[in-house]
Order: C-alpha cells, then structure tokens, then sequence
C-alpha cells in the first residue's frame, strides 16, 4: 500500500496558541567537526534537505499565526516530535539531512517585537492597530498578515518600519541568537544545519525573492547582517553584499531564486536591469551568484507551463490558481509574461543569450523546496502542515479563502505539499553539501524521495549497469549540472531513478532536451526514455505513451503500487544530436497517481471535496540539466 496512508497529526487546542519550548532539547552533544568527516571519493549518497523554511522570526510568517521558531525547526527537521503552534504533536516519518532556515531579512522578528511589546507604549497608529489586532485571534491576525505584504509590495510600510538603522539594530540580537541556534544543531555526519536569510525583494508583488545560503559557520556569517530591500532594490546588489561578505571573512554563499511562477514574467528575462541590454558582465555575476533555482514549492511549480510547452501533457502540474498573477495579485499574468517565470523557458533563453554575449545567465541547476512558514519542514501529502499556521490541519482548510479578499481564490486547496532538495554529495556536512550545489549536482522532487541519477557520455553501453556505473559515470562522463565537451557520434546517457522507499512506484522517466538552432530559434522535445510494464504500454503517434493507470480510492485516500515500477533505468542516446546545436538535457520521473492531501483531509475530518478540488496528481522529480556546448 502507500506511504500516504501514514499520519502523524494529533488533533489539539483551537485557536492560536502560544506556544513555548525549552531553548536546548535535542541539542546534539560531542560532535564532530567538518574536518574530521572523511568524505567519499565522488558522491554516493543522496541527501535530503530544505532550503526555504520561515519560522516566527518572519514578520509575515508571525502575523500569519507561527509562534515557534528556529529551534523547533531545526529539532523537526532532525525528526524530533514537537508541538505545533496549533498544539498539534508534529514528528516527520523520517529525518531530513539537512535544512536552510530562512526568515525574512526584511522585517526580522520585528511582528513578533511588536506584538510582545506594551502597548501603550506604542506611537504609530497602524503599528498600534497592528499590535492590537495580533492579540484578537486568528481572523485579525490574518488580516494584519495580508496587511502587512501589501504594504511592503507597495512601499507603503510605516516609517519607523523603514528606518534603516533602527532595522539593523533590531536584527543584531536576532540574528546572534540564530546563529547560536544553528550552531547548536549542526552534527557534522549526521545533520547539517545551514545558515541563511530570505532577500524579500518583490516591485509591486512581483516575487523576486532570493533565498541566501552561507558554506560557513557563526564565526564567519556573524560579521555580517542579512541584506534587506532597505539596504538594496536589486539582485546586483545582493550579489554585491555577498561578494563583501567573501572579502570580510574568506568565506562564501549562494543566492537561490524563489519559485518563479509569481514573478509576473521578471525573473528570467531577456534583457538586464530596467530593460536594459543583458551585458556578458551581468549575465557572469548572476550564475556566479544563483547557480541553482527554485523549481517547486508549496506556492506551484515553475518547471514548464502549458502555454509554453503546448505539446507537454505534464506542463500543467501545480498551476491552479498560482497563474494568475503575481504574489499579491497586484498585477495580473499574461501568456506572454510566463516565459519569463518558467525554468525551461529560461533554460532555452539563457542559450540564446550566450549565443549574443558568450555567457549563459541562466545555466543553473534545480531545487525544490517547502516556502513553509510554519516552521515545519514537510513536503509529505499525509503528513502536511499547510503553508502557515493559519492552515494546520483542519476541516475548512482546503477550501477556506482565509481573508485575503482579492487574493482568495490561491490559498487554499491550490498548495501543493512540497518540495525537497535532493543533492548528491560528498559526505553530510556544510561543505560538502554547499559545493555539491554550487557544482549543481543536485535535484527537486515535490515531496517524494525518490532516488534519480544521470550522467552524460560518449559510450556509455547498458553493460555498464553490469559494474560500478555510478564510478564509470564520473570517470567517462558528467553528472547532472554538468558540462558535456564535445565527443564522438551522438551522446549517451546512463539513467536510473528509483521510486521513494515508503512511497509510489514510477510511471516514467522523460528526457526533456531543449536546443538553439542556426537561425537562433530555441525549440524543445520530450522523449519517453524509460516506463513501467514495456511489454504492454507501447510508444503511439509523436511518441506518446499511453497512461500508466490510477488505482486510487479517494473513499480512503490510498492506492496501490500494483501498477509502475520500484526502478526504471536505461541508456538512450539521442538520436537527434546535432553536433553544431547548443542543448541542454535534463530528466523529469513521474510516479503513478497518488492522492493529494486535500484527500487526506477529507477522509480525517469526514467532508466532501468540492468538485473544483484537484483530488490526486502524479508527483515528480526534476534534476539539473547537462549541458552540451561544441565551441567548449
């Protein structure tokens, strides 16, 4: 049976608790240091993490209803139970390897001082409503969150909320106490804790957020302070403060871009700052930078869209709702905006680009990851906690317009539970998992854990699955994030994606190659590369295959892996190759249908889906292209 039919809710008090822990449970005791893991010869080992998790330390987040913080966080993601701020005994199935927590820079913990502040002493009258509405409940609560954002988007945030100095005092102590906290819970081997903050930069509710991850520990990352849109407007600014941090300390860090389906077109486009021309100076600092996007999360998924990849059956996952507009809905979408907020789109431009300039902007390597600002790391459709914690588990979630007025209509059943980061490292430390990303030998799966590798070559045959393939990968060919030089006759690659351990069988593995033509003209195809039960399900017109089946019954929210297969791996070679074409090559792996956790819910609280509800999906796995280039 499935994975899914596991839950680890508790039902517990209504309303908006308050809730307190103890600042050390859990804490690990004698740990190694990073330099006493002795790391493997090349990657052998997936590991599992988060890279984009708010806590109470986010303003939004804290208006939202959150009341705990990096501690319970960081005890969650190592497995531990801990109490929701619902009251709810919350616990993962299994431990994470690794997490990002990253609070809002903007604003940090500046919600939760006001709410903790007297007041009567309290001058500014919307920060006094603020303040007064945080202690009515959660309806008022909610209202001060959507208040908040809006502000912010549209520039409009109190005075004293603007005052830079003042800001930077403010986030001293909070972020001294974060770094101790991370320190605290990082076990070198076993779980790495990261340190990072969220660059919440967003013109008129176009999400142009970037999450920043740092490779050091408190004695580095603590000569600085998280950058905010009070110190910089832009993403060359970010990348500038992050250069300064290098200089101060010798360390380094990585800037990741938030899931770009809101971005109203703004993050992956043709030109440079303000429309002006993309300069190769530009598009060189921003990969430096960004060498890894964002590709799902609980607001949808920026892999593909349909409008840009008509022929793709698959492009439509995670669209419901989030197509609309932007973050705020302050400016609605356009078709002609998307390819600007969809992955391969900014793959394909990203080659166009080089082609003018002589580098590649977009050449990144992807991620998933939860955007939870519950502080609970879960990307598991039994086991999901909602996006804040206004949307624990309960009876009404699903189809709850949650007071956001114009922005109802997004925020409920339309959340996917997801997504994770899958990075093929080393060993479990800072180091090694921060240079795995930075060398982009890493993957997104919307919530599933399953197991996917790809390497390209020249001869790979399937009788190296005979041997050490994995070894033979790295010495004959590249893996994924790669770059493949130019070789004899067409390129093959060694594929293997195994389902999730506890989760789905797969449906299919897909070979997704996009390529600029002589005329410049980018193009894509799909290719079916590897599928369950062969034998019975044969490629039709355009190469298409047939539906592998669905054996769910919403009646109880399972289903049963009788249908797919617990591994599917090949060899393909592209038949296609133009040995003159710029192409990129990256795998999507589907598995069967499994219920979603609107199903979940509504079998725990007994109610009846309406019929607009999305019930049941085919979940995935996206991993870093490989590219080819013939000048290199």
């Amino acid at each position: 049976m499935a994975r899914r039919n596991r839950t680890f809710w508790a039902t517990g008090a209504a309303g908006l608790a308050l809730v307190c822990c103890s600042s050390n449970p859990g804490a690990p005791a004698n740990k190694k240091a990073d330099a006493e893991i002795v790391e493997a010869a090349y990657p052998e080992q997936v590991y599992w993490g988060d890279t984009h998790l708010h806590t109470s330390n986010s303003s939004d987040a804290f208006s939202f209803g959150v009341r705990i913080g990096p501690v319970e966080a960081l005890r969650f993601a190592r497995g531990e139970e801990v109490t929701s701020t619902m009251g709810l005994k919350v616990k993962l199935d299994r431990p994470l390897d690794f997490l990002v927590i990253t609070d809002h820079s903007d604003g940090l913990a500046v919600m939760k001082k006001i709410y903790e502040a007297p007041g009567f002493l309290i001058r500014d009258p919307v920060i006094k409503r603020w303040h007064d509405m945080l202690h009515q409940g959660p309806k008022e609560s909610m209202t001060v969150a959507a208040e908040l954002i809006d502000a912010f988007s549209q520039k409009k945030l109190p005075a004293a909320m603007m005052d830079r100095k003042k800001a930077r005092e403010n986030m001293r102590s909070v972020w001294d106490e974060y770094l101790e906290t991370v320190e605290r819970y990082n076990e070198p081997g076993k779980f790495t804790a990261f340190a990072g903050f969220e660059y919440t930069l967003m013109p008129n509710g176009d999400n142009l957020h970037r999450n920043v991850v740092f490779r050091d520990g408190k004695e580095k990352v603590g000569k600085v302070l998280p950058y905010s849109s009070l110190e910089g407007k832009s993403a060359a600014e970010l990348w500038a403060y992050m250069d300064n941090y290098a200089k101060l300390t010798g360390g380094r860090a990585l800037a990741i871009p938030h899931n770009s389906n809101v971005s109203n077109g703004l993050m992956f486009q043709m030109t440079g700052p303000e429309g002006a021309v993309m300069t190769a100076d530009y598009a060189k600092a921003r990969i430096a930078h960004e060498p890894l996007v964002e590709a799902t999360q609980i607001k949808g998924d920026s892999e593909a869209h349909p409008f840009l990849s008509p022929n793709d059956e698959f492009a439509s996952f995670g669209k419901d709702g989030w197509e609309l507009g932007n973050l705020t809905l302050e400016k609605r979408s356009t078709p002609q905006m998307a390819g600007g907020s969809y992955i391969r789109e900014a793959l394909k431009r990203g080659m166009i680009i080089e082609a003018k300039t002589g580098v590649n902007p977009y050449k990144f390597g992807v991620i998933g990851a939860t955007d939870s600002h519950t502080a609970l790391a879960t990307g598991d459709e039994n086991n999901f906690y909602g996006k804040h914690s206004g949307v624990e588990p309960n009876a009404t979630r699903a189809m709850a317009a949650q007071g956001f007025g114009a922005h109802a209509g997004r925020f409920g059943w339309h959340y996917l539970a997801g997504g994770y980061a899958g990075v093929w490292a080393k060993a479990n430390t800072r180091g090694a998992i921060f240079d795995a990303m930075m060398r982009k030998e890493t993957y997104a799966t919307t919530g599933p854990r399953m197991k996917v590798r790809i390497f390209g070559g020249w001869d790979f045959a399937d009788g190296d699955f005979k041997g050490d393939w994995v070894k033979a990968g790295y010495a004959r060919g590249v893996p994924m994030g790669g770059d493949l030089k130019a070789g004899a006759g067409a390129p093959r690659f060694i594929i293997m994606a195994q389902k999730d351990s506890i989760g789905a069988n797969l449906d299919r593995v897909q070979m997704i190659k996009g390529w600029v033509d002589a005329a410049g003209q980018a193009h894509e195809k799909i290719y079916e590369v590897a599928w369950s039960d062969p034998e019975h399900r044969k490629l039709g017109a355009g190469g298409k295959l047939p539906s592998v089946g669905d054996t769910i019954n919403l009646a109880d929210a399972t289903y049963a892996n009788t249908i797919g297969a617990p591994e599917l791996r090949t060899v393909w070679r592209d038949a296609d190759f133009n040995p003159a074409q710029k192409a990129f090559y990256y795998l999507r792996v589907l598995e069967i249908p499994t219920p979603r956790w609107v199903a979940f819910d509504a079998v725990r609280f007994k109610y009846k889906l309406a019929p607009q509800v999305r019930a049941k999906d085919q979940e995935r796995a996206y991993t870093s292209p490989i590219w080819y280039n013939p000048k290199r």
